[in-house]
């Protein structure tokens, strides 16, 4: 017996000496034939089948090609597993490391911030936008096409009476909007976008401002509102005119501005940027004379003036970051109507109102008097029907609240004294 216990010996001492972790289950090689009968010669193959056995392993531990996942421990000399953290974990527990990242990210989102900072003309707002001011001209340019390919054969030609008319108005806008800018700008004449040439045409606008507010001047005056009703104040607006900075308007320089009339009966216009202002004819028939459209006009334009498209695209890029966050803790649905009650709808009644304040200034510098801006936004308040929470669920502000915002001393003072400076020649420039 004493040959089997030496054999008995020598393989519990190769088992031993055996790196475990070279020796997965799933690589041990079968003794038994293809054919399903036991190889019985390796049972009595002796060192050498052990040897090439081992060698065999090995070769198979360390091919490169094998589809086993590599392992995430390692084994030390007293035969424990340690496991190797993955992931993030690893740097996360270098200080060193952590400090780095955060220092460069904030000076990333500083650079980011500080460096897409404007200041809005006239309020002297500053806004945070990402957008380049040639990818927003190229987006108004866009959508203008597509308007056009959409009221094909609805717009009206060049020489229509109501086209030169719109024209005119918009003319004396844009005039009063270049001599209001602090330095000069090349700037092309007024185009009609339907491809035709122009007409000149006399304009009555001041005559009729007059009819008008003989008419009403003492609704105007006696203007009184609650706080109660005041949903918006413009108080952002009074504290940042504080502000002695200079109005960011280099996206108007060089601008080609267009103007087409569109025969619809919506009672709507809109400037897109670039200064591409469409008009529909259904504003024209409820607002008869130039003062009336020049206001709506200055609304219009005070718009592209703020940059509120660009501004409105990075805002709602930061809204819809907030709700997918969100969206991890609470249910969709309400967090888009949240989102929308408390971010997306005040932002935009809010913006409405700076063009408000914008558009009066420009109203009173084309010559217009401005104290028929109140009347227009109160009738516009009641063409779009006026509800007791509609100004909550509305992205325009009431008519009545506009309206009572412009009639407001410290608004109305200021723009009567750009108006007087106009109608006495002198005209007012920098004002923005």
């Amino acid at each position: 017996m004493s040959w089997y216990r030496r054999t008995k010996l020598v393989f519990d001492s190769l088992r031993r000496n055996i790196d475990p972790k070279i020796l997965p289950r799933s690589h041990v090689p079968s003794i038994i034939n293809p054919n399903g009968s036991p190889n019985l010669s390796s049972k009595f193959s002796g060192f050498s089948s052990i040897a090439s056995r081992r060698s065999w392993e090995n070769r198979v531990a360390y091919n490169p090609f094998l589809s086993q996942a590599k392992r995430s421990y390692y084994v030390d000399r007293y035969q424990v597993r340690h496991f190797k953290p993955r992931g993030p974990r690893k740097w996360l527990q270098n200080p060193k490391a952590v400090w780095t990242v955060v220092l460069v990210g904030s000076g990333v989102l500083i650079t980011l911030y500080f460096g897409n900072l404007e200041t809005v003309p006239y309020t002297k707002r500053t806004h945070f936008i990402l957008l380049s001011k040639a990818m927003e001209k190229r987006i108004g340019e866009t959508q203008f096409e597509q308007i056009k390919k959409t009221y094909k054969g609805k717009v009206l030609p060049a020489i229509h009476p109501e086209s030169i008319r719109v024209r005119l108005i918009a003319k004396d806008v844009i005039d009063a909007l270049q001599r209001g800018l602090s330095h000069e700008h090349v700037w092309s004449d007024l185009g009609y976008g339907s491809m035709d040439s122009t007409t000149r045409g006399s304009d009555k606008g001041v005559k009729e401002v007059g009819m008008a507010l003989s008419e009403d001047e003492e609704t105007l005056s006696g203007m009184r509102w609650s706080k109660d009703d005041q949903i918006l104040d413009d108080k952002w607006i009074q504290e940042s005119r504080k502000k002695d900075s200079k109005g960011e308007s280099a996206h108007l320089e060089g601008i080609n501005w267009e103007v087409i009339v569109v025969n619809e009966p919506m009672v709507n216009a809109f400037c897109l940027p670039g200064g591409k202002i469409v008009v529909f004819t259904g504003l024209l028939d409820h607002f008869k004379s130039d003062a009336e459209v020049a206001t709506v006009i200055g609304h219009e334009v005070g718009h592209a003036v703020a940059r509120h498209i660009a501004e409105g695209i990075t805002k709602n890029l930061w809204f819809a970051i907030l709700q997918l966050v969100l969206y991890q803790f609470v249910m969709p649905d309400l967090v888009n109507t949240m989102s929308a009650l408390f971010l997306r709808l005040p932002f935009s009644r809010k913006m409405e109102i700076e063009a408000d304040y914008i558009g009066l200034l420009l109203l009173a510098s084309a010559g217009y008097d401005p104290r028929i801006a109140p009347k227009v936004y109160e009738k516009l308040g009641k063409l779009g029907g006026n509800a007791a929470l509609g100004e909550y669920l509305s992205t325009h502000p009431s008519g009545k609240k506009r309206s009572q915002l412009l009639s407001q001393a410290n608004v109305m003072e200021e723009a009567l004294m750009i108006y007087g400076e106009v109608q006495s020649g002198r005209g007012i420039e920098g004002f923005l």
